[in-house]
């Protein structure tokens, strides 16, 4: 039976340095480029900061949030971004009184449509808050959503 184990496991490692040899599998640093600092922030304001540099943002009609009124628990409330807003670089999601409010930060690319969903944790009854990046310029959205059980800790 060690006899089977060890052949088996030679033979695995004999394929894996053959494709490496032949350059089908190389190792590769996919590293992105995040803002750990806004992530790491404790206020809304440091959040901004951190991602783009400001803390001022325009509020925008162009933007909506689609998130229930009422989450039932905090640890899974779903929310949909979309906006009509053209050249939007990033979407961000930030739910205000969270520890660290900034929950997700998406970077879109060309003619990428300026929309997201996701599912993110609340603490408790708060605004989300819904950042789009176009033009250089920081645009915002706001809805309120209860939160009946707490999901970060709560």
């Amino acid at each position: 039976m060690q006899r089977r184990t060890f052949m088996k496991g030679s033979l695995a490692a004999s394929s894996v340095v053959v494709a490496l040899g032949a350059g089908l599998l190389s190792p590769r640093a996919v590293l992105a480029a995040w803002p750990k600092s806004a992530f790491d922030a404790k206020s809304v304001p440091e959040s901004l900061s951190g991602l783009y540099g400001s803390e001022a943002t325009i509020p925008s009609t162009d933007i909506t949030i689609k998130a229930p009124d009422i989450a039932e628990n905090g640890a899974v409330v779903p929310v949909t971004i979309k906006t009509s807003i053209k050249g939007a670089t990033d979407i961000s999601i930030l739910a205000e009184k969270n520890g660290n409010p900034l929950t997700a930060n998406f970077k879109l690319k060309g003619s990428a449509q300026g929309f997201v969903a996701t599912r993110i944790k609340m603490q408790k009854t708060s605004n989300i808050i819904a950042v789009v990046k176009a033009g250089g310029k920081a645009y915002s959205a706001r809805k309120e959503v209860k939160v009946t059980i707490g999901g970060c800790g709560g």
